[in-house]
């Protein structure tokens, strides 16, 4: 145990995840130590662009799981123990009122994530959180060493609710598989120079790779593609092997002849930029070889063919995530050795994970964050009961 505390209970992390578990249980009387290196909940700050999106308005547990690429089936049964309904009811209870986007994106009223983490540590008063960097955890005489840079400590239940890139390193020594972490929600990096491009977006545009179809907006990048569709094709194919190709398809149910037709005397390039920007037009002419200044009258039908097959399958190929560009990890503690209804290890009695440390990630729109306060909630209720 931690020097002056009687907690039996020590939660690493005190992220989304790991306060999330601390709140449920300090409601059932169980007062637990949080080791956290930083500052706790510095990670929700940026959230939703700073808005804070807590969940999605999806009630039904399965069409909510569905949005998880890694973890679908385990989730019917986290879901359906804490869903979305359940997100909304926890967050009034600590003072944080919400709204459903047209999107079904849930924000905070406030639309501010300094107030959602106001009101979440307000909610965490008495709960012991200590600011130490834990560098492992090993079984240890029927319980748990917590080891930090500032000495050792014992605790007869741990839950591992770290996130980023080392936080596997913790529990080397505990003979969990760890599924390799790699990025996912990411930026991309392409074969293709797109810099002249650089901060150009195109809406609600259609997407195909390896036989998969997205939606959503589009946004280029100095160096590639990124924006909430190659986020989505990103998240699918994190575990694939690079490169691989991604089409898009700009022509949003136009009619390239009837575009036309209607517009005789404007060149080619004034043509097509009545359905994208500019600049994007240009980029397209130049792919396909065509010529931007000929008037729309004098294009032939095999130069509309060209023009129309790039603007409906312009071809990018991604070679690598953006450095530095990675919103969440894929891969984590694997799930067929963690017990679905109580998150408890079925390794070592007493050891509980949630959160970023699982092998669960989803799409964005409050998915991983729906993910930590489920999972967060259910080690909370597998310490409880473990304790009768």
């Amino acid at each position: 145990m931690v020097h002056g505390s009687k907690s039996e209970t020590a939660i690493v992390g005190g992220g989304p995840a790991g306060c999330a578990c601390a709140y449920f249980l300090k409601q059932k009387g169980i007062i637990p130590v949080v080791f956290e290196k930083k500052s706790p909940l510095k990670t929700l700050l940026p959230t939703g662009g700073g808005r804070c999106n807590l969940a999605h308005a999806e009630f039904d547990f399965k069409a909510l799981a569905s949005n998880y690429p890694r973890g679908e089936k385990f989730l019917y049964s986290v879901f359906s123990r804490f869903g979305t309904s359940d997100t909304i009811d926890f967050f009034e209870k600590i003072g944080v009122e919400t709204y459903i986007q047209d999107d079904m994106r849930i924000f905070p009223k406030s639309n501010s994530s300094a107030d959602v983490r106001k009101a979440f540590l307000n909610a965490l008063s008495g709960v012991k959180f200590q600011q130490e960097n834990v560098m492992s955890v090993n079984f240890c005489n029927g319980g748990f060493e917590v080891r930090s840079e500032s000495g050792a400590y014992f605790f007869k239940n741990v839950v591992i609710a770290a996130g980023g890139h080392s936080a596997f390193s913790i529990v080397s020594g505990l003979g969990h598989r760890v599924i390799e972490p790699r990025p996912a929600l990411t930026a991309l990096k392409t074969t293709e120079n797109y810099s002249c491009l650089a901060g150009v977006s195109v809406r609600n545009i259609a997407a195909e790779c390896r036989g998969r179809s997205f939606s959503g907006d589009l946004l280029f990048t100095h160096d590639g593609v990124s924006g909430p569709v190659v986020y989505m094709i990103s998240s699918v194919m994190a575990r694939e092997n690079f490169p691989y190709k991604i089409r898009f398809d700009f022509m949003h149910g136009e009619n390239l002849q009837q575009l036309l037709n209607e517009n005789p005397h404007k060149t080619i390039k004034n043509v097509i930029s009545e359905i994208m920007p500019k600049s994007l037009a240009e980029t397209v002419l130049k792919k396909c070889s065509v010529n931007e200044n000929p008037e729309a009258h004098k294009i032939d039908g095999k130069t509309r063919d060209r023009i129309l097959k790039t603007l409906s399958e312009f071809e990018v190929e991604a070679v690598s995530p953006a450095k530095g560009g990675e919103v969440v990890m894929s891969g984590g503690i694997a799930l067929d050795e963690v017990n679905s209804k109580t998150m408890e290890s079925k390794l070592h009695k007493g050891l509980y994970f949630c959160g970023e440390m699982l092998d669960i990630d989803g799409f964005c729109g409050g998915f991983n964050l729906q993910n930590c306060w489920s999972t967060g909630f259910l080690a909370a209720e597998g310490v409880s009961a473990g304790r009768v």
